[in-house]
């Protein structure tokens, strides 16, 4: 009797791997009606062509600061081998593999590869811990419009947010630990910067602010200490989550703190958003303002993490 295989799918948005990468990347993103609305539907391609080919240039720059593209591509397929072998060493029935949203792996080169590895079953599991229309809604949204084609009868589970898992705030609260002890007994306030969303979104439902709340209320029930919450990566003329990243750390500056210790709340990899704008951009502009700015080291592969995503895969899968 065949044994049953599960497919482990994880999903993430991708990023440009090298220079020549950015502008194409740049379009499939903004392509998405689910990241930003461009005019009426006809005019979304041709409107994300003429952005990507307009931002690409200073996007190409910020990537040739962390070393000419995106790690995420990298560090998701490490997340996946420790996966596998954390998954291994009880069931050897599960395969794990990546599935990025504008960016190769892309869901139909995944769902091929599980299929020819024989799974009778899918769990898709979001490395968004906080849930929104525009990252975790788009991904599944994509993923079942592949699986209508190539396997309409193939069951997938969804894990599509966990913003108070016990091992994902574990592996939170050990990183702001371990992060604190560089500042060597000074105070440093604790600033929580989230990937930003138009305001209209939360308006319209999307749980990504509460969830961001569910998260940083878990950390401090553990560490006892209070953080600021703001966002990170706004574009475009419609309004946007408040405060923004730079508007907090001028704040910051006039209430005379020194030290600070900010903490990529939304994020598990690194990639554009960690280590060019908080680990170069705003950590600059903190020092103009007087203050001292370290981050938090993103989870990565940190063990607690990749438990994490070991509990919430098999949690899935068993039901």
């Amino acid at each position: 009797m065949q044994e049953h295989k599960t497919g482990i799918l994880l999903l993430n948005m991708g990023g440009p791997e090298k220079e020549k990468d950015v502008a194409p990347f740049l379009f499939n993103l903004f392509s998405d009606r689910e990241i930003i609305r461009l005019g009426p539907p006809w005019l979304q391609r041709p409107l994300a062509w003429y952005i990507a080919r307009k931002r690409a240039n200073k996007s190409r720059k910020a990537y040739a600061l962390i070393g000419g593209g995106s790690p995420l591509k990298t560090l998701t397929l490490q997340q996946a081998v420790c996966l596998q072998e954390a998954l291994a060493v009880e069931d050897n029935n599960y395969v794990v593999t990546v599935a990025m949203r504008y960016w190769p792996p892309r869901a139909a080169d995944a769902v091929a590869f599980l299929l020819d590895q024989g799974v009778q079953d899918i769990v898709a599991l979001c490395l968004y811990p906080h849930f929104s229309r525009a990252t975790s809604g788009s991904s599944i949204a994509e993923l079942k419009r592949v699986m209508s084609l190539s396997c309409p009868g193939l069951p997938l589970k969804l894990v599509s947010s966990w913003p108070e898992h016990p091992l994902y705030i574990k592996a939170l609260v050990e990183s702001i630990e371990q992060g604190l002890q560089h500042f060597s007994g000074q105070d440093a306030q604790i600033v929580y910067s989230a990937h930003s969303l138009p305001v209209s979104y939360i308006n319209e439902g999307d749980p990504y602010v509460d969830h961001l709340l569910l998260t940083i209320r878990a950390i401090e029930q553990k560490t006892g200490r209070t953080g600021r919450l703001c966002y990170q990566s706004r574009s475009g003329p419609v309004r946007w989550l408040a405060p923004s990243t730079p508007e907090m750390l001028r704040s910051l500056a006039e209430e005379a703190c020194k030290n600070i210790l900010m903490v990529p709340i939304s994020f598990v990899s690194d990639h554009i958003e960690t280590l060019y704008e908080i680990d170069i951009l705003y950590k600059h502009q903190a020092e103009e303002l007087g203050m001292h700015l370290l981050s938090t080291t993103a989870l990565n592969s940190h063990p607690t993490f990749i438990a994490c995503l070991r509990d919430l895969a098999l949690q899935a899968a068993s039901h």
